[in-house]
């Protein structure tokens, strides 16, 4: 966010692109079905790594394992019946399409998900389990989400995109207020990013109501399309290796979701696999948390300082945890990379 523009001003810009009223209403919506995922403060997190208050928010234990339960669930509820009746089509690494594969079966819509092949094989297996067909193509997130548009088209079926689309970001926008609900002064809240449709509709939904908040994202330094195209001032694609946050793989974010983030982030940090693959590890043993990658990063940027101190240090700070899918093999691969002497460039970490 530019520091020069008045931070009232800055929110009413995006009323076009989100607005609290549709955070607010997709509330009621996913009432019927999503959960209110717990708010619980680490006392390693505040005391050992940063001098805070520091609480997790913990959408590990939403619908699915993933607060991606909630945009899709948003979106297919406001479909019209001619809409369902066609089906939906989505592509994901594999948190998205859990949410929309079970969302479909519990509305009775048929599913269709595109996923890459650097997808995780149990978040194909839980796509399936839930009812979905899932179509594995292309190598990487990018290439399933140019595949999904092509099927959508050639098959007339409704398109659920994983982040870049208002009622999507709306659903995931109810996180931030429970957030406010749960802890009124919070001072910083740390989200990861990928595609940009949590951040946006949380920083939306949060400024809204108290525009003081610093809301900041996290990215890994293989993969940040979003903090690219925020350092260029357009939309241009970063990808340069592999990610232990496979649900942040995003090369290039979408038009609306860059909007918003460009007006009410106030900052997106960077952090290394090895930051992640550490997070992961301290959030399984000091937290009791199990979190995938995409979900440790806001863990990995507060124990690495990548964040200024002054939004930090004795400050009320959320981060989010927002999904725990994680494979039981990357699990016992972090576990040999820090208790057990292997090779980790074979385990993709490091």
């Amino acid at each position: 966010m530019k520091n020069n523009e008045p931070r009232n001003e800055v929110v009413a810009q995006t009323y076009d692109l989100l607005n609290l009223d549709q955070i607010e209403e997709a509330r009621k919506v996913i009432g019927k079905y999503a959960r209110r995922t717990p708010l619980v403060q680490s006392m390693f997190l505040s005391n050992n790594v940063a001098h805070a208050d520091v609480y997790l928010k913990l959408e590990n234990m939403q619908l699915t394992g993933s607060f991606k339960f909630r945009g899709a669930n948003n979106k297919i509820n406001h479909l019209s019946d001619e809409e369902k009746k066609h089906g939906v089509i989505t592509a994901s690494a594999g948190n998205h399409a859990q949410g929309v594969a079970l969302t479909g079966k519990l509305s009775g819509i048929d599913t269709t998900v595109v996923m890459p092949d650097e997808a995780p094989q149990m978040k194909r297996d839980a796509t399936r389990g839930y009812g979905a067909e899932v179509d594995i193509h292309g190598a990487t997130f990018d290439d399933a989400h140019d595949w999904m548009h092509e099927r959508a088209e050639k098959e007339g079926k409704t398109i659920v995109d994983p982040f870049n689309d208002s009622l999507v970001c709306a659903g995931q926008g109810t996180i931030g207020l429970e957030i406010l609900e749960d802890l009124v002064d919070v001072e910083t809240i740390i989200v990861p990013v990928g595609g940009g449709g949590l951040i946006s509709g949380i920083a939306t939904a949060v400024k809204s109501i108290n525009p003081s908040i610093h809301v900041v994202g996290v990215q890994s330094e293989n993969v940040h399309g979003m903090k690219a195209s925020v350092d260029a001032g357009k939309i241009v694609k970063h990808h340069d290796d592999f990610t232990l946050a496979d649900g942040t793989d995003v090369a290039v974010p979408g038009d609306i979701t860059y909007g918003i983030v460009s007006k009410l982030v106030d900052e997106i940090v960077l952090v290394s696999e090895e930051e992640i693959s550490k997070a992961m590890k301290d959030l399984m043993q000091r937290t009791k948390i199990v979190a995938e990658g995409a979900g440790a990063l806001p863990t990995a940027a507060l124990e690495a300082g990548k964040i200024d101190k002054k939004w930090i240090e004795g400050k009320k700070v959320v981060a989010l945890v927002s999904g725990g899918n994680v494979d039981l093999q990357r699990v016992s691969q972090i576990i040999d990379h820090f208790f057990s002497p292997v090779d980790t460039h074979k385990v993709g970490i490091g």
